[in-house]
Parts: C-alpha cells; sequence; structure tokens
C-alpha cells in the first residue's frame, strides 16, 4: 500500500519481512526474531498473515507522517493496519532508526534493546492495545516490557 520499493518479492501468504532504506542499522538473529514475533502474535491470539517491517530516516518517516497522518513531528514508528480480519495481521511497520537511536541514548537505555521495544510495541498496536490514555500506556509498556523480557531468557 505505501512502499514503494523496485524489485521487491511476492509476499507468501504468511511471512515477516525486513527491508533496510536507512544503513545505519543491522538486525542480528532475524530469524530469532521472526519466530517471536509470531510466538508474541499466537499468546495475543491473533494470527500472522505478512508483515513488513521498513526501517528508515527520520526524515523519510516525517514524509509519511505528514502525507498519511498529517502529524508535522518526528516519531519513532509508524503502523499502517493492513488486515481484512481482526485475527490475521497484515501490516506494515515503518521504524525510524535515526529516532530509535536517539531515544535509546536520551533514556538511556541500548539500541538493540530499543528496537525490540519499538519493534514489539507496533504489533502491540496491531494486536488492539493503545497508546493515547495514561492508562493505555501504562499497559502497553507493561506488556512491551513482558516481552522483551522473554525475549531475552530465550
Amino acid at each position: 500500500m505505501f512502499t514503494n520499493f523496485e524489485n521487491m518479492p511476492a509476499q507468501p501468504e504468511k511471512d515477516i519481512r525486513f527491508f533496510y532504506l536507512s544503513k545505519n542499522i543491522t538486525l542480528r538473529n532475524r530469524k530469532k526474531l521472526k519466530h517471536f514475533l509470531n510466538d508474541l502474535l499466537r499468546m495475543e491470539r491473533m494470527k500472522l498473515g505478512h508483515i513488513n517491517f521498513i526501517f528508515c530516516s527520520d526524515q523519510y518517516l516525517r514524509s509519511i507522517n505528514r502525507k498519511y497522518l498529517q502529524h508535522d513531528y518526528y516519531t519513532d514508528i509508524i503502523t499502517f493496519d493492513l488486515s481484512e480480519t481482526k485475527k490475521v495481521i497484515e501490516a506494515e511497520i515503518y521504524i525510524s532508526s535515526d529516532r530509535v537511536c536517539y531515544n535509546s541514548s536520551r533514556i538511556g537505555t541500548t539500541f538493540k534493546e530499543e528496537i525490540h521495544r519499538v519493534i514489539f510495541h507496533g504489533l502491540l498496536h496491531l494486536c488492539g492495545y493503545g497508546d493515547k490514555s495514561q492508562k493505555q500506556r501504562e499497559v502497553m509498556t507493561h506488556k512491551e516490557d513482558y516481552y522483551l523480557k522473554i525475549y531475552r531468557s530465550n
């Protein structure tokens, strides 16, 4: 819907893919991460359709924020839910590696920890969790912490 990648392979029915528009990020252990994201969806009683994670710059994500959401500010993540049913997740998740790096240094965590938190955050949005109110943010943070703990222990 929003991507415009040349030579982008056709999507299998169930898949998680990572695309890098920003050169300052690499994800290690992508296979482990994909497996865990699928487990997270199962724990939340959801099913995987296909999800594209697109890692980009601050400027790129800000332009998406302006164009599609009419918000003129930087953010670390924008999640587009493309699901046709409530239980099968299909989405594009854009993540600014610049913003994740900035936030990790600002809050005193590692880039690795923060990128995983943001990835889980996007998936949790697709599972129905919000973050607009204080109570929603508390629930979201609790869920992020819970899944980060499980992910680290594997």
